[in-house]
């Protein structure tokens, strides 16, 4: 019986997924917490400011400690209060983060924890890969599945929609009406927004109906590159210019710049672990309606 949650990081998913375990009918009268920094809470940051406000209004506790500087024994002090913790932290955190707080939640004996794994299915992709960040994502697995305390649930969700038009990421250059194919035309990618991830993942929170110890899936869409391309040129009214990165280009975009993002290129290129079709998902399954890459351009690029 989940009876207390804190949610760590309140940045664009920690919100989205407080507010779905806020307005969930399955809520009753389970209390809800954030973690934040200190800082963040001080801060005369109107963002910050606001967001602060937002979660005051719907109700929700915080608590304070930073998830950097804390050590597994002070996380674990904090972790131990809560009966379930989902972790909405992970982007631009050190290495070794991830790994700090899933050693915490175990040391606490928390009852069930859902760490910061939105994203591919790094099982499939495995050891090694061009994105180096993953390997820490399948340590976390692997201390997670060595013990049986803590029941654990990684929700697998591909890209954040809007990732895929950062023109940093070069997939799509909305300015410029150029698409480009990551390996090829008919390699897929799986997409969710992330106020879709926090719906699903708080109804598994609040109603998880026997999910435990394992993967589960969700998806806004799956589609193709050819299919990305296809969308564009129909909401955009215009053709978009097509670009193939294959594994060639892209291996010279490694040899030259070995950034973060150019290794998330190369990652998708492969085409292993990072789409699943819509049949395979939570929200599929229990009929949770979910915003596609149409209803999304409709919605944040209105032409």
């Amino acid at each position: 019986m989940t009876s207390n949650v804190l949610v760590l990081g309140a940045g664009e998913l920690g919100v989205a997924m407080l507010e779905a375990l806020v307005h969930h009918p399955s809520r009753n009268q389970v209390k809800l917490a954030v973690l934040l920094r200190q800082a963040t809470l001080d801060s005369a940051a109107p963002a910050k400011r606001k967001m602060v406000q937002h979660l005051r209004a719907l109700g929700v506790h915080f608590e304070t400690g930073d998830v950097v500087d804390a050590t597994v024994s002070d996380l674990a002090s904090l972790f131990a209060e809560y009966d379930t913790v989902v972790c909405c932290t992970g982007m631009g955190l050190p290495p070794g983060t991830q790994k700090k707080l899933t050693e915490a939640v175990l040391e606490a004996k928390v009852a069930r924890y859902f760490p910061w794994q939105y994203g591919m299915d790094y099982d499939e992709i495995g050891q090694g890969s061009s994105q180096d960040l993953f390997d820490e994502q399948l340590e976390v697995r692997k201390l997670l599945r060595d013990q049986t305390a803590t029941n654990w649930v990684i929700v697998s969700t591909g890209l954040f929609m809007s990732f895929l038009f950062l023109p940093a990421f070069g997939v799509v250059d909305l300015e410029k009406r150029v698409v480009r194919a990551l390996g090829g035309w008919d390699n897929r990618i799986t997409l969710t927004t992330p106020r879709d991830i926090g719906r699903v993942t708080a109804d598994v929170v609040l109603n998880p109906r026997g999910i435990s110890h394992q993967v589960v899936y969700t998806a806004g869409d799956t589609v193709s590159y050819e299919e990305v391309a296809g969308i564009l040129d129909g909401h955009f009214d215009a053709e978009f210019t097509r670009e193939l990165w294959d594994l060639d280009t892209l291996r010279q975009q490694m040899k030259e710049d070995p950034s973060t993002m150019v290794k998330y290129r190369d990652t998708f290129a492969q085409g292993r672990g990072v789409a699943w079709s819509m049949d395979k998902t939570i929200n599929h399954q229990r009929g949770i309606a979910m915003t596609d890459l149409r209803a999304y351009l409709k919605e944040v690029h209105a032409g």
